[in-house]
């Protein structure tokens, strides 16, 4: 973004200044954005409007701008690309137009509010430059989202803060309500957790968030729905955090709040596809390390708290061994089970095995009532300093921090904190029972992913769970998935999600659903639920394609999908493209492998992954595209069932 910075300062454009609404539109012409002269902004897709005049501004100390007029308005352009190793993409070019509109009070004061358009995305944050100001505290933001009549939601509700597992939520855990009007209420009344999918009638979807989300602002959600102002920009609940932390954002001036972006598209290509969380951010330290990313064993999933003893951890690194995995997880109470001198030695044996460690640890804990240990290390900067330090010394490689319970500009803080501090000592990031990532893989080089997500561990928690595993699943490419990396930790290869493989919760889908997520899901550091016995229960080619299915990717492409019901998404390194497809529906969906096979150039064989749990087989396709064979060749999946093809 630096060289559109510099190229905006050279070649801003002054448009005339009267009452007539002032337009941007995308490169290809598709999409644009208006905004009236009493402060509202639209958005339309090929001449369908998919966001109605919705409301900007905010009020503030240094004045109230929720009933601003647009004064003026400049415009330019944006032409970037950047390399990311950790995304959905690894080159990413961005082309947009931008236009900034000042934002006039009564007191003639001023702000500005900046739009960059891109193909099928709209990112806009406000800017604040007065030079009479050395800072500014926000009360609250008129930025709403106003959608048609006809529109369907795919939404997760914000939860009640300081609620289950020991007083640790809102964690964005909860349940998916899925295809539902607008006017149906939240779960708790608190509105809902980005990101936010909107299925806008016959005209398109439009997928709404945020981004750029650091220590400077606090995270948002949206409020219910108004059929008066539509869904509003809402900050966090002053419970959150145990009351800890200011509910109003501040921030030095000159600066900017974060993005809010709204991805937009005639189907859901463009939201699966879209790397606008990225594009608009810039990284906020250069890191002196080059961190090695791949896939871990993970006791805790299956063989819970009792696992996390010295000799367990041997069998889940032998397990890492013998899977070619490069790291093991060891989770909560390592430090009073196992101990700091025997993980010296835990680790020393991990590395002659050649696997690297990342070891858990709690947030804090004076915001919650959490007793898994280590405790009040990481929201201390001095405590926080010595134990990665420590860490650095007997060679562990990261670490996942567990319990944050908020959105607050103070909790942020110590996100930030966590990252900056780990990135000194050479240590990756994990973040687990907490908030949404909001650009952060471009923004902290250590950042490796979040849950942020009713992952895996519900799985073991109740048979549930595992009746909707797939319906759950087919929803995360397109929302949560979509707009940054979700350490999820699944890929269950037991039948029963326990230690013993004998008992309740049972697995309701097909090896192949489970091995298709391990594509459909994006996250650097994959953390897979095997167990030391699936080296002898699990059938071969599952094991070795679970040693060969890459962390990384260089492209994604969407092929087919409806959330709630079936997904199917595409996505590449080097040379190779993994096509994974899950079905969730009650109708079996059928996937054409000679559509398959043009889609990606009709390769001259295909890998086909498939079967169900009757014949759990590997099946190569050879037949040449095009050929009878190729006609009468499809794949049937079931519900619960899933397929991967690998092509070339």
């Amino acid at each position: 973004m630096k060289k559109y910075l510099s190229a905006l300062c050279l070649s801003l454009l002054c448009l005339s200044l009267s009452a007539a609404p002032k337009t941007v539109t995308s490169p290809d012409g598709k999409l644009t954005v208006t905004i009236s002269d009493d402060a509202r902004y639209s958005v339309s897709l090929d001449g369908k409007d998919i966001v109605l005049p919705s409301a900007l501004g905010f009020r503030s100390n240094r004045g109230d701008f929720m009933n601003a007029k647009v004064t003026e308005a400049e415009s330019s352009a944006i032409h970037d690309s950047y390399t990311l190793d950790r995304i959905k993409k690894g080159r990413i070019t961005y082309d947009a137009n931008v236009l900034i509109c000042t934002l006039e009070n009564e007191a003639g004061d001023a702000v500005k509010v900046e739009f960059c358009v891109s193909d099928n995305d709209v990112a806009f944050r406000y800017v604040v430059d007065n030079p009479r100001w050395a800072s500014i505290r926000i009360f609250e933001e008129a930025t709403s989202f106003v959608f048609p009549e006809s529109t369907t939601t795919f939404l997760t509700p914000q939860s009640d803060a300081m609620i289950g597992w020991q007083r640790t939520k809102p964690s964005y855990e909860e349940f998916y309500a899925i295809d539902k009007p607008m006017s149906e209420k939240s779960q708790y009344g608190h509105g809902y957790t980005f990101p936010c999918l909107f299925k806008v009638g016959s005209d398109g979807w439009a997928l709404v968030s945020e981004t750029g989300v650091d220590s400077r602002y606090c995270g948002g959600r949206l409020s219910d729905w108004d059929p008066e102002g539509g869904y509003r920009l809402e900050f966090p609940m002053p419970e959150e955090n145990d009351g800890n932390g200011t509910v109003e954002p501040a921030f030095a001036v000159p600066g900017a709040t974060p993005w809010r972006t709204i991805t937009v598209g005639s189907t859901l290509k463009p939201i699966a596809e879209s790397t606008v969380t990225w594009d608009v951010v810039e990284p906020r330290y250069v890191s002196k390390h080059n961190y090695k990313f791949g896939k871990g064993t993970w006791s805790w999933i299956l063989w819970q708290d009792g696992s996390i003893n010295y000799d367990d951890q041997v069998k889940f690194i032998d397990l890492a061994a013998a899977m070619d995995f490069q790291y093991v997880l060891v989770d909560n109470f390592w430090d009073r089970n196992i101990g700091y001198d025997r993980m010296e030695e835990l680790v020393r044996y991990a590395h002659s095995k050649g696997v690297d460690v990342f070891l858990w640890y709690s947030s804090s804990g004076y915001w919650n009532d959490i007793s898994q240990s280590p405790l009040s290390k990481m929201d201390s900067p001095v405590e926080r300093k010595k134990e990665m330090k420590w860490l650095q010394s007997i060679g562990v490689k990261g670490i996942k921090v567990d319990f944050f319970g908020g959105d607050k500009q103070e909790t942020m803080r110590i996100y930030e904190g966590v990252l900056s501090d780990a990135d000194d000592y050479g240590l990756m990031v994990i973040f687990h029972g907490c908030t949404l990532p909001r650009g952060w893989e471009r923004m902290y080089p250590n950042y490796v992913g979040s849950e942020a997500v009713r992952a895996s561990e519900n799985l073991v928690f109740g048979q549930h769970e595992c009746d909707i595993e797939a319906q759950n699943a087919t929803l995360h490419p397109f929302i949560r998935n979509a707009v940054g990396c979700m350490e999820f930790g699944g890929c269950f290869l037991n039948k029963f999600l326990n230690k013993a493989n004998a008992r309740r919760p049972i697995r309701r889908t097909t090896d192949e659903f489970e091995l298709a997520t391990a594509v459909l899901f994006q996250n650097p550091i994959q953390n897979f639920a095997l167990a030391p016995n699936n080296l002898e229960d699990a059938p071969a080619y599952c094991l070795d394609f679970l040693r060969d299915v890459p962390t990384t990717w260089d492209d994604i492409r969407y092929i087919d999908g409806y959330p709630g019901k079936y997904a199917v998404i595409a996505r590449r390194k080097g040379g190779r493209w993994y096509v994974s497809a899950i079905n969730a529906d009650e109708a079996p969906y059928k996937l054409d492998l000679k559509a398959v096979a043009a889609e990606f150039g009709s390769p001259a064989s295909m890998t086909v992954l498939h079967g169900g749990s009757q014949q759990q087989k590997a099946v190569d396709y050879k037949a040449r595209p095009g050929s009878k064979a190729a006609k009468a060749n499809t794949v049937e999946i079931a519900q619960n069932d899933g397929a991967v093809i690998i092509i070339g």
